[in-house]
């Protein structure tokens, strides 16, 4: 159970990219004070689990409705994951300013933590671990990330705005494998089962 559970969360980890989107939230959230980082923490947190388990129930059924394989999607969602990979490899700069009052819903809790990284890899992982431990390992990722803004102003000082992103980049690479895994095994059940 254990192992199934990290095997899960390896790759929502990946998606979710806490350590990459803090410089984001650094500076979307620069001359707040702590209280109002915390709200928007919260509510950033509570939009990211809120989209993911809709997302994740949702999916399953939109899938059924159009006729839409695991196979197709493990190909589109691992093309788009590829895609999103290579585009945060190369663009660093992801910043924007958002007023305070909506800023934990959007851009942070989506689609910062929860994007479309996140809900592709999040549909692939139900197929191998099942919708319980899919859902445990995106709740479990979306807390990590809250504690990671929260200790923000450490996490900075320790990493170095280099630092976090020569971390993204690693993380991006990292998804951008896990997407060409995704595609392979996807044009494998394609062959086996079509």
């Amino acid at each position: 159970m254990f192992r199934e559970i990290l095997l899960a969360f390896v790759p929502v980890f990946v998606a979710v990219d806490a350590l990459g989107v803090l410089p984001i939230f650094v500076s979307l959230t620069e001359g707040l004070d702590r209280k109002e980082k915390a709200k928007i923490v919260i509510q950033s947190m509570l939009t990211a689990i809120a989209l993911a388990v809709f997302f994740v129930f949702l999916g399953r059924a939109v899938f059924n409705f159009l006729g839409i394989t695991v196979a197709d999607f493990m190909i589109a969602g691992g093309a788009i994951l590829f895609s999103i990979a290579i585009i945060d490899i190369i663009n660093s700069e992801k910043k924007r300013r958002i007023p305070s009052k909506e800023l934990g819903s959007v851009p942070l809790g989506t689609p910062l933590i929860v994007g479309p990284a996140v809900l592709t890899t999040s549909l692939m992982i139900i197929s191998e671990f099942g919708t319980m431990i899919t859902l445990l390992s995106v709740v479990i990722n979306v807390l990590l990330a809250g504690i990671i803004f929260s200790l923000s102003e450490v996490l900075i000082k320790i990493l170095g705005d280099a630092g976090s992103k020569a971390l993204s980049k690693v993380m991006s690479l990292l998804l951008a494998a896990i997407a060409v895994m995704m595609i392979r095994r996807g044009i494998v059940q394609l062959l086996v089962l079509g």
